[in-house]
C-alpha cells in the first residue's frame, strides 16, 4: 500500500490570504510548509479579497461546519458612481455615472448605513456558487444565462463608516453567515442613488478567531518549526468544540 505524505497533524493555522491568491491556494501552501497530510479551509475568500482564512488540519477539520455557520467581520472598501455585474472590481461595468456624478455625503452615507442593520433579505449574486439544478450559478453567468433567485435573510449586525472622501467609502461589516458583501455594497449604492460596488475587501474575523491573530505567508514559511503556527485542538476557544463534546457553536451570537 503506497504510505501517504505527511504527517498527522491535529489542529489550526490561522493564515492571512493575500490578494490575488484563491483560498485553495494558500490552503495547499500551509498544507506543504506544515507538511500535514489532510487540510480543509473554513470558507473561501475571492481571490482579490484578503484576510483571514482558518486552515484546519486532520481533526480539525471535523470543527470546519461550525466556523461556516459563525458570524464574519469584514472590512469593505465601496467605490461610488458604478456598479459592476459582479458587484465588485472583477465585474463589467454595467451603470457608469461618470466623473460628475452626485456623490453621497457622509451624514447621507451614514443614515442609509443604519437602514442595513439587522435582518435584511439579499437576492445571491449570479457570480456566486449557490448551486441551480446541480450547477454553481457563476457558471450560468458566464454564459449570459440569468437564473431567477430568491432572496435570502440575513443578520447584518453592525455597520460602522471608518473612512470616507465622497467616492470611496471604507465600512466595517459586522454580519451572519451567508452574507454576500458585495451584495450588500451594491444595495448601499442603489439606496443612496449613486450605485457602488467593492474594490478591497478583508475578513477581519470569523466567529472568535481574530486576523491578528493570523500568519502571513512567509512569515509562516520563515518559521524554523512552522508547526509552531498550528493551534492544536485543546487551545480552541470554548465555544469551539468537535462534535460531540458539548459545544454550542463557534462565535455564533
Amino acid at each position: 500500500m503506497r504510505k501517504r505524505r505527511g504527517q498527522v497533524i491535529d489542529g489550526l493555522v490561522l493564515v492571512n490570504k493575500p490578494v490575488d491568491w484563491s483560498s485553495n491556494q494558500v490552503l495547499q501552501r500551509v498544507k506543504r510548509v506544515v507538511d500535514a497530510q489532510k487540510a480543509g479551509h473554513t470558507g473561501t475568500l475571492d481571490p482579490f479579497a484578503t484576510g483571514l482564512l482558518i486552515c484546519c488540519l486532520g481533526k480539525g477539520t471535523k470543527i470546519a461546519g461550525q466556523m461556516l455557520d459563525a458570524d464574519k467581520q469584514y472590512i469593505a472598501t465601496l467605490k461610488f458612481g458604478q456598479e459592476t455585474d459582479s458587484g465588485d472590481l472583477t465585474g463589467e461595468v454595467v451603470v457608469d455615472l461618470g466623473v460628475d456624478f452626485c456623490a453621497p455625503t457622509q451624514a447621507q452615507l451614514s443614515a442609509v448605513l443604519q437602514q442595513f442593520v439587522g435582518t435584511i433579505e439579499q437576492v445571491p449574486p449570479m457570480t456566486s456558487a449557490l448551486k441551480h439544478k446541480g450547477k454553481p450559478l457563476y457558471e450560468y453567468a458566464r454564459k449570459g444565462i440569468e437564473i431567477e433567485r430568491a432572496p435570502r435573510e440575513v443578520v447584518i449586525h453592525k455597520l460602522q463608516l471608518l473612512e470616507f472622501d465622497s467616492q470611496y467609502a471604507k465600512v466595517l461589516v459586522d454580519c451572519s453567515k451567508g452574507t454576500y458583501v458585495r451584495t450588500l455594497a451594491q444595495d448601499i449604492g442603489r439606496a443612496l442613488g449613486c450605485r457602488a460596488h467593492l474594490v478591497a475587501l478583508e475578513r477581519t474575523r470569523i466567529g472568535d478567531f481574530s486576523i491578528e491573530d493570523a500568519w502571513t505567508l512567509p512569515a509562516l514559511e520563515s518559521l524554523d518549526a512552522p508547526t509552531d503556527a498550528v493551534l492544536s485542538l485543546d487551545q480552541l476557544p470554548p465555544s469551539c468544540r468537535l462534535p460531540g463534546a458539548g459545544s454550542v457553536g463557534c462565535g455564533s451570537r
